[in-house]
């Protein structure tokens, strides 16, 4: 199989993985409240073993906002928080792997992968919370409810994920 047909279904697996996801948080509301636990952000670790975890996160992001009824400014900020952290993600992935190819002593940390979609998450969605859908509360206070829960879903929950894939890396990926 040609590596750009890998990659390509790669990308659409974990899209439509992170749709199912997205869908079971939504039916077992989950997603709904002030701290959201999204299943689907655990996801977000995905770009540390994989580059074509990035597009199949966004596309995943975007179809999954669609579906659940979000605003259109709301898909396209809430995806681009995604793509953002999934690069961040990505580069931390790259940068772990060529310092412990060379094997240097100051490898990047890898519990470091779910930061970067913490931190674009927490930064963005707030102003979609409060300028797009309008609900009461500042962004202050949005900043922390958002970061609580992606907190659990990146953090908790993706680096459970993490450690899953990291024992089965060999078989998983190729």
């Amino acid at each position: 199989m040609k590596k750009t047909t890998l990659a390509v279904t790669q990308a659409a697996l974990i899209a439509a993985l992170y749709v199912v996801l997205t869908l079971l948080a939504n039916a077992l509301g989950l997603a709904n409240y002030a701290i959201q636990l999204r299943f689907s952000e655990a996801l977000t670790v995905l770009p540390f073993f994989l580059p074509a975890a990035v597009p199949g996160l966004f596309a995943g992001c975007i179809l999954s906002n669609l579906l659940t009824g979000c605003l259109p400014l709301d898909v396209v900020f809430g995806s681009l928080a995604t793509l953002l952290g999934a690069l961040g993600t990505l580069f931390l992935g790259r940068s772990y792997r060529a310092a412990t190819d060379s094997r240097t002593s100051r490898a990047p940390l890898w519990w470091a992968a779910p930061i970067p979609p913490i931190v674009a998450n927490t930064l963005l969605v707030p102003f979609v919370l409060g300028y797009v859908y309008r609900f009461d509360g500042s962004i202050p206070y949005f900043m922390l409810t958002v970061g609580i829960g992606e907190i659990l879903s990146c953090g908790v929950l993706g680096l459970l994920l993490f450690k899953l894939l990291e024992r089965y890396r060999k078989y998983i990926f190729f």
